[in-house]
């Protein structure tokens, strides 16, 4: 007797006959539909989940790079005067060390800062902040603040006044052409002592970073206002830069203190942020793991299905049998029925996943109105709204778990079918 070809023809064919049962066979019918359904559920949800994790990180991350510096020069703490006991982190030598910092291969952008804290006033409210003291052509190279969608403002007009955050501005019930008190702790210096300083500066342009701490926050003034009203006067704090390749910024470690000089010191983004991003890492892997464990519980109810599959064919499976069908034949039979479950819920949960990834905007403008608002908080989550970054690998993730956990776990109820007597099945028929 010849050999059939693995999953030939007929094979396909009596698989896909006893996946639609007769009503007889409700039962059957019905755990088909509960793992179809929880197959594509459980796909559906974990390439929702990849594809909100990764737009997240991505989002976290650019908000990050766009506004801050990729790596901070600083000094580390000196004295004034030897003996004095008075110690300073300003850089009289900024101009030097930003030349050779801006020679190290790699780096794109190297300029000088003065940062300070200071509380701002507006008409009738006040606020913290803090200053960054920048020039206006080192401003035009932050692509957050000077490119911003939703900035407003003259930004050529910044060597006239101070640029501030949307987020502060609106706490302050400011805009545009309005003016602000700047008051300082560390002022001018007299007998009886230091007194605070005080200066109004107008509000020329108003910019939307993306982060609400950095929008709440941020005033950006000219570097050498900045210098004069913080008694920096010939100095800079620090010295931000900018490389090529900000995820491998620990790659110029190295030559940035060798540019920076004596007591130079180094802080990048990957110090600020590692820690949350790291946390990030860790709750993806238990997301995707539990995530993984829907779908195999999903993918369990083939073989319930497939169990009282066989039960139920019995009298079929002994009547191939003695026809002539092989052990083979039959295992490829039922292996076909939960395959075929698994690769159309497979493919109904990759669309759910997809769509609902590429409206992920219109699905939470939709929870946030069922909720009646502030579903999505940015004073906790720092960004203003949940991104998607749909990933062919976080697709493909899912589509090779799904199918791999659907077509082993239908392996067990195959054999038990291709095992059967024929004698036994046809026994009490």
């Amino acid at each position: 007797m010849s050999r059939t070809a693995p999953f030939s023809p007929f094979e396909v064919l009596i698989a896909w006959r006893y996946l639609r049962a007769r009503r007889a066979e409700g039962g059957v019918s019905v755990m088909t539909w509960i793992s179809l359904i929880g197959i594509m559920l459980g796909v559906a949800a974990l390439i929702i989940t990849l594809a909100v994790r990764a737009g997240f990180r991505a989002e976290f991350v650019d908000t990050i790079l766009g506004a801050n510096a990729h790596v901070t020069v600083y000094s580390a703490p000196t004295e004034v005067v030897e003996g004095s006991g008075v110690f300073t982190r300003q850089m009289r030598d900024y101009e030097a060390r930003t030349a050779r910092i801006a020679a190290v291969p790699g780096v794109t952008r190297a300029a000088p800062l003065v940062r300070g804290q200071v509380m701002v006033t507006g008409p009738d409210r006040s606020n913290v902040a803090e200053v960054y003291g920048i020039s206006e052509a080192d401003l035009l190279t932050i692509p957050r603040v000077a490119h911003s969608d939703q900035a407003y403002g003259d930004i050529a007009r910044f060597p006239e006044g101070i640029a501030i955050g949307s987020g502060l501005a609106r706490e302050l019930g400011v805009t545009v052409g309005d003016r602000v008190k700047l008051i300082s702790p560390d002022g001018a210096k007299t007998a009886f002592g230091t007194s605070p300083r005080v200066s109004s500066y107008e509000i020329v342009y108003v910019f939307t970073a993306g982060r609400w701490d950095i929008d709440r926050t941020r005033i950006y003034m000219p570097f050498a206002e900045a210098q004069s009203y913080f008694n920096r006067e010939g100095g800079a704090d620090e010295i931000e830069v900018y490389v090529a390749d900000p995820e491998r910024v620990d790659d110029w470690t190295g030559p940035l203190l060798a540019a920076g000089g004596a007591g130079s010191m180094l802080w990048s983004w990957r110090d600020a942020s590692g820690s949350f991003l790291r946390a990030l890492d860790i709750e993806d892997n238990v997301m995707f793991v539990i995530l993984a464990v829907l779908v195999l519980i999903a993918a369990m109810n083939i073989t319930s299905g497939l169990i009282m599959l066989v039960k139920n064919k019995g009298r079929d499976i002994g009547i191939l049998r003695t026809m002539g069908l092989t052990e083979g034949s039959v295992l490829r039979v039922f292996f076909l029925c939960g395959a075929f479950t698994g690769v159309i819920g497979t493919a109904l949960g990759v669309t759910l996943g997809v769509v609902f990834a590429l409206n992920i905007d219109h699905v939470m403008g939709f929870v946030n109105w069922i909720n009646g608002g502030g579903v999505w908080d940015p004073s906790i989550r720092g960004i203003y709204e949940l991104p998607a970054k749909l990933q062919l690998q976080d697709v493909l993730k899912a589509v090779g778990l799904s199918l791999g956990l659907s077509l082993i776990v239908t392996i067990f109820p195959a054999r038990r079918a291709a095992r059967l007597n024929p004698v036994e099945a046809l026994r009490y028929e």
